[in-house]
């Protein structure tokens, strides 16, 4: 089952999230996103483990104390989609003045 886990303390890592999931259960992995130009935490993360320890991880773990934070811990869902991005309006603005 694969985990969501948000409001995590910008410093937290993947091994610390890992670390926090492994007394569950065998994590299978486990990553924290960061942004891609700056290399920052953006605060969530995923955890994969087996259906049972990860349903009892999210009893465990869902509105508890990391770090100073309370976390969410729930499934993960997969994202909808996105609409596809509009055109952003480049034309000349200078054009057909009157």
């Amino acid at each position: 089952m694969r985990l969501y886990v948000g409001n995590l303390p910008f410093r937290t890592t993947s091994e610390d999230l890992r670390a926090t999931f492994s007394r569950f259960g065998e994590v299978s992995s486990a990553e924290v996103l960061s942004d891609r130009e700056t290399g920052r935490s953006r605060g969530f993360g995923f955890v994969e483990m087996a259906d049972d320890a990860a349903r009892e991880a999210i009893e465990a773990l869902d509105g508890s104390d990391l770090a100073g934070r309370r976390i969410v811990v729930n499934e993960s869902r997969p994202m909808a989609p996105r609409p596809p991005r509009q055109g952003g309006g480049g034309g000349n603005r200078y054009r057909d003045r009157n």
